[in-house]
């Protein structure tokens, strides 16, 4: 898979190219990452890319031409082909574990790391192939968001991650029931490692049993408990068992109540 990043500050990505789940899908051949600087599409002295905006206001403005001669080139060697193109930008729609698996079905992507006030609308309007926002918040510019999309999509490749069961035991994860997917929708349980006892906080012992049925039971439970206080919509359609109902049933007698619940209306388990 290949990623072309369009940016000012291509010397952005050095340090993480050079470390983690990247160098390791580039070193092993499942990912190509192509940096590109907008300012060699420029034709001025000054390598201009941006200008105030019409109509007034603060900041300035991406051009839209090095934007465009920048895609128009990536596109030159693929005939008949358009690329799918993202702007990242925060009137995007919002990134998540299931565009993660959509985008890793592509075979390239170009990513356009805005700066500044923004860009120039014909560039989301005529280039652009999709608009990616990673939340609801301000950064001076996408090249975070562009390394966290490769990062995310990047570690669903075939091969990149040391063990492949890493991946599907991911929160957020799409799963497979019969013919329908659902998302996991469960928050991951607590993990422990040696000492068995720190400072005085010890290792549940049913961690330390052998028993695999009963810390099986117990990541279950420990995961609907931590989804059920801290984010209970990822249960909503979620595929539960009886067992769960059982869990859940008895977590709300005892008071466990949500951290909120915003936008969940009567929730039924």
């Amino acid at each position: 898979m290949t990623f072309d990043v369009i940016t000012i500050f291509p010397d952005f990505f050095n340090s993480m190219l050079e470390h983690g789940l990247l160098k390791r899908a580039i070193a092993g051949g499942q990912a190509s990452i192509q940096l590109h600087d907008l300012r060699d599409f420029t034709e001025d002295r000054h390598r201009t890319v941006d200008d105030r905006p019409f109509g007034g206001g603060p900041g300035m403005v991406f051009k839209p031409d090095p934007v465009f001669k920048a895609v128009a080139a990536l596109e030159a060697g693929l005939p008949g082909r358009r690329l799918p193109v993202i702007l990242l930008t925060p009137q995007g729609r919002l990134f998540t574990q299931t565009v993660a698996e959509e985008l890793m079905r592509q075979d390239r992507l170009v990513l356009i790391c805005g700066r500044y006030e923004g860009v120039d609308e014909r560039i989301a309007e005529h280039v652009a192939t999709d608009e990616i926002s990673i939340g609801d918040y301000v950064l001076s510019g996408g090249e975070l968001p562009a390394a966290l999309i490769m990062e995310s999509v990047v570690r669903l490749l075939p091969g990149v991650l040391g063990n492949e069961e890493s991946a599907p035991q991911d929160s957020f994860t799409t799963r497979q029931a019969g013919c329908r997917e659902f998302r996991h929708g469960l928050l991951d349980f607590p993990h422990y490692t040696r000492p068995a006892e720190f400072q005085g906080w010890k290792v549940p012992e049913v961690l330390l049993s052998g028993n695999h049925e009963e810390i099986r039971r117990w990541r279950r439970q420990r995961a609907l408990e931590k989804t059920w206080r801290r984010r209970p919509d990822l249960l909503a359609g979620f595929p539960l068992s009886e067992e769960d109902r059982q869990w859940l049933d008895t977590l709300q007698r005892e008071g466990c109540e949500p951290v909120a619940i915003s936008g969940l209306g009567e929730q039924k388990l």
